[in-house]
């Protein structure tokens, strides 16, 4: 689906109220014209599909109404859907398109991360787009996340940052049993995620805010109430934790009361080569978030810590190894210690990380 001018005046966005139609559209304002600083310069294509129609077409209205030309086309465009690899049809599109800002807003589906591990560093690395990322995003997310202040976000991130990168050990423990210690290496890079992506080459989640990098080890256990990939939308906050139990950067357990919940992910890690390997350790900074949603997307920014099975971005963080799969999983109430100084208490930044 080409552009098409304005948006008719019946269409996807009717099937919300009044009032959140109005705070989706807010909140596509503020990815358009905050985080990507999209001007009328710029040539933008949207990604999405049948699901998130909605959302897709609210980023094309606003980058209409910035003055840019825009592009949308549906994943179901190029294929069955779950798309496991790169189909070349949507490689030539975007070649033909010659965008600078590409927003990817579809739901996520099994498998479908192998395909966006491969869209990712052809976006940005071969086409140098700034490049906004919402796999799995609702019109939740665009309500609640993406109308946070970005700029306090930004500032966050910094100090945050500053502080872990030359982090030795980091301490992460929480009410519900994380016990956690993860070690690292002056070799993996810490990469900030501010949500404001204005060069070239650049590209982050939306809604954003967070700091990652590649741990050179981890041991411990890690309650994890939300879980990601496609299992955030199978089962969104849990009513119980999902233990992992980790042995040298490797799951070598999960349990929970519910335990065809933690089967289920576990297997999915010893599905792929480096599935069970932490990959991603991460620090949450949107502190305009007050709670758990159910969608890894958003909840992953929650001030606080996430790891993540599997995928290292080698590409980012300067891991010698890769995974197909990269499977999030958020613990809550963090208290995070940084080399023995105390950053984070139960989920609540200490008074210097806070950039009020």
């Amino acid at each position: 689906m080409s552009d098409r001018g304005e948006m008719p005046a019946s269409g996807p966005l009717d099937a919300l109220g009044p009032e959140d139609a109005r705070a989706l559209r807010e909140g596509a304002r503020n990815a358009v014209r905050v985080c990507m600083g999209t001007q009328p310069s710029d040539h933008v294509f949207v990604l999405t599909d049948e699901a998130t129609l909605p959302i897709g077409e609210a980023l094309a209205s606003e980058v209409r109404a910035v003055g840019a030309s825009v592009v949308v086309r549906k994943l179901e465009e190029y294929g069955e859907r779950p798309i496991t690899a790169f189909p070349e049809r949507l490689r030539a599109d975007l070649v033909a398109a010659r965008p600078t800002v590409t927003l990817y807003a579809a739901a996520a589906r099994p498998g479908e991360i192998a395909f966006r591990i491969e869209l990712l560093p052809f976006l940005v690395r071969q086409l140098r787009v700034r490049h906004g990322h919402m796999p799995g995003v609702q019109p939740q997310l665009v309500i609640d996340g993406l109308r946070a202040d970005y700029h306090r976000v930004a500032a966050v991130t910094q100090r945050v940052t500053e502080r872990v990168r030359p982090a030795r050990e980091i301490l992460v423990t929480s009410p519900a049993g994380t016990d956690l210690v993860a070690r690292f290496s002056p070799d993996l890079r810490w990469n900030p995620c501010p949500g404001l992506y204005h060069q070239p080459g650049t590209w982050g989640n939306l809604p954003e805010g967070e700091t990652f990098t590649s741990p050179a080890r981890v041991d411990g256990t890690l309650a994890a109430s939300v879980l990601g990939d496609h299992f955030s939308e199978r089962y969104g906050v849990l009513a119980a934790p999902v233990i992992f139990t980790i042995v040298d950067s490797r799951v070598v357990e999960a349990r929970c009361a519910r335990q065809e919940i933690a089967d289920d992910v576990y297997g999915y890690l010893l599905s792929a080569e480096n599935g069970n390997r932490v990959g991603e350790f991460a620090i949450g900074t949107n502190v305009g978030l007050t709670g758990l949603v159910g969608n890894l997307l958003q909840d992953e920014k929650l001030p606080g810590v996430h790891i993540a099975f599997g995928n290292p971005y080698p590409d980012e963080t300067g891991a010698d190894w890769r995974s197909r799969v990269h499977v999030d999983v958020i613990p809550v109430a963090c208290t995070i210690v940084v080399d023995g100084e105390t950053i984070m208490r139960t989920g609540v930044f200490e008074p210097a990380y806070r950039a009020t």
